[in-house]
């Protein structure tokens, strides 16, 4: 085990006390300022909870009704409050349901603490009543991961478990502990955070000479752009950003993860970049003759073909992981570090600028994508309800103050392309694994870490059915949520790839649902169903107004497709607007 760094004033104060290894990990909770905890109780995992009992006014647990509900709760918990997600689960099948949430963790960057239960130390490797290999199974997942098997070792690992989960770039961090050093009594002297760990350096060294090459390059540029992803939120550089385009008059898009970053109605943001982004951001990244990229990785959603990406244009890449420097995209000026920390000295040393000429390119495809398809997505006067016109109804009644959580699919892909943000940490869904039925969990977790935020959870009809067992967890602590399942009886999004390269062939993507009204009222949430535009917006008023939890179901069109869409394999300037 790794030294950590203490200091011999905190050691000083240090008392003494005889202790379960359970209670110490509640207390190591509470020291760390957890706020709430997310789980699901078992055998092997039983002496934490029966500590748990004495500390429930010091601790608020929050019961899932699965394993994988509990995690994306974390998730949406550390996406609203910048803090660490914690869960609780038992060994085997309640350890291995959270290796999805897990890995969505890990890609998405958010930072969380998995408390496993694990059989006793003897019984490990004897295929002991629900024991699995955690560690293996979850090693490719997870930041970091650890197996206690003596009580002794609790503080040290917490510590450091906490430490690199929100450290550098975030991630999962799952600690096993076995059931003896849960019950193993031992003399434990106190918490004492973590800041240093031998050979992990979180933050690379800022090098000022690619500051400063970066810098000219950009001063040098006729066509700048900048394109940020969820760096710039985790980084809370927030301001540091506005403040660098603003200068530097700059057009900045986004990938979805880095949407609320800066605010939508911005004169600076041109929208949403990859497969289904803005017209403009697309084929402009392949006009560019420098791309910015702060904060995000490059990913084929947002890149197209490679052998095609921004081929004209000489690439600054600010990113606080190395491992992302020239992975996916040839950089030719890396800007290591933490971009709240690099573009204050890159903003220093940039020219104020207005590319008042190159600003209306962006402009004038807005134009082409508004009459070829925002318009009628956003303000259809015939047919059926559109997903468009019901996000755009709500940013009418939410003034853009809301958080929204998105599953995904079609319906993901309509909100963070026409959602409307004041604020940052408002936009939480699943972006780099995808994950269906991320959206009703992850919401509870969200409103956990923003209380005083409506909190709107978009959802499918596939979605929801993958999840919807956690409108007992909604009930039974009273959370007010808002839930629109926006329901087009299909799987949208695969339909939509089969119409349109599979010659329509919908194979069992044809779906059909319960009553979800009547599922809600089963669990004592109002609702209501909604098949006519007439009456879409006073649903939706009615819905934002009630002091509950509320589900409403709307009837969308059932072959409508999300436009513009770059189709796989093809360049992002191959953009199609229908």
């Amino acid at each position: 085990m790794e030294t950590l760094e203490l200091t011999k004033e905190k050691k000083d104060k240090v008392t003494t006390e005889n202790i379960s290894g359970s209670e110490a990990l509640l207390k190591i909770l509470i020291a760390e300022g957890t706020a709430v905890i997310f789980g699901y109780p078992g055998g092997a995992i039983m002496p934490v909870y029966d500590a748990l009992y004495d500390y429930h006014n010091k601790l608020n647990h929050i019961l899932t009704r699965h394993e994988q509900g509990a995690i994306h709760a974390a998730q949406g918990f550390a996406r609203t409050s910048g803090k660490v997600g914690v869960v609780f689960a038992t060994s085997g099948p309640g350890a291995t349901n959270l290796v999805t949430g897990l890995a969505d963790a890990m890609i998405d960057s958010t930072p969380i603490v998995c408390i496993t239960g694990q059989v006793y130390a003897h019984l490990l490797g004897t295929d002991a009543f629900q024991e699995t290999d955690v560690i293996n199974i979850t090693t490719p997942v997870t930041k970091w991961n650890y197996q206690i098997t003596d009580a002794t070792e609790i503080p040290t690992v917490l510590a450091k478990a906490f430490y690199i989960a929100k450290s550098g770039r975030p991630g999962p961090v799952l600690i096993d502990i076995t059931k003896n050093a849960q019950l193993q009594k031992f003399d434990f002297e106190g918490y004492l955070t973590c800041t240093h760990i031998r050979s992990y350096r979180p933050k690379p060294i800022v090098r000022i000479e690619y500051i400063e090459e970066a810098a000219k390059l950009i001063n040098e540029a006729k066509k700048p752009f900048v394109i940020f992803g969820q760096g710039v939120i985790l980084g809370k550089a927030e301001k540091e950003f506005k403040n660098f385009i603003e200068k530097g008059g700059l057009p900045a898009a986004w990938t979805i993860l880095g949407l609320s970053a800066l605010p939508t109605d911005h004169p600076l943001n041109v929208g949403m970049l990859g497969m289904h982004g803005n017209y403009g951001p697309n084929v402009l990244t392949n006009e560019c003759d420098v791309l910015i990229a702060v904060g995000m990785r490059f990913d084929d959603r947002v890149t197209g073909r490679l052998d095609k990406y921004a081929k004209q244009a000489k690439i600054i890449h600010l990113d606080i992981d190395p491992s992302e420097i020239d992975k996916n995209v040839k950089t030719t000026v890396p800007v290591w570090g933490d971009c709240k920390e690099t573009l204050p000295l890159l903003t220093k040393l940039i020219d104020k600028k207005n590319h008042t000429e190159w600003l209306e390119k962006f402009a004038d495809y807005k134009q082409k994508e508004m009459n070829a398809c925002i318009e009628k997505e956003l303000n259809p006067v015939t047919g059926q309800i559109t997903m468009g016109e019901v996000i755009n109804i709500l940013n009418e009644l939410t003034n853009g103050d809301a958080v929204m959580v998105s599953d995904v699919g079609q319906h993901q892909m309509v909100t963070c392309r026409y959602a409307k943000f004041n604020q940052s940490k408002s936009n939480v869904t699943s972006g780099g694994l995808g994950t269906m039925g991320f959206a009703l969990p992850a919401a509870i977790g969200a409103k956990y870490g923003a209380p005083h935020r409506t909190v709107i959870a978009i959802i499918g009809d596939g979605g929801f059915q993958m999840t919807l067992q956690e409108l007992g967890t909604i009930m039974q602590e009273n959370i007010n949520i808002k839930i629109v399942i926006l329901n087009n009886e299909f799987l949208g999004m695969v339909r939509q790839w089969q119409e349109l390269f599979h010659d329509k062939r919908y194979s069992f993507t044809d779906m059909k649902g319960p009553d979800f009204v009547a599922l809600a009222k089963a669990y004592n949430i109002d609702g209501q169903k909604v098949l006519e535009r007439k009456k879409l917006k006073d649903a939706l008023k009615e819905m934002l107004e009630n002091k509950n939890s509320y589900l409403l179901e709307v009837r969308v069109g059932k072959e409508d497709n999300v436009f513009p869409m770059v189709p796989q394999g093809c360049s992002v300037a191959e953009i199609r607007l229908k």
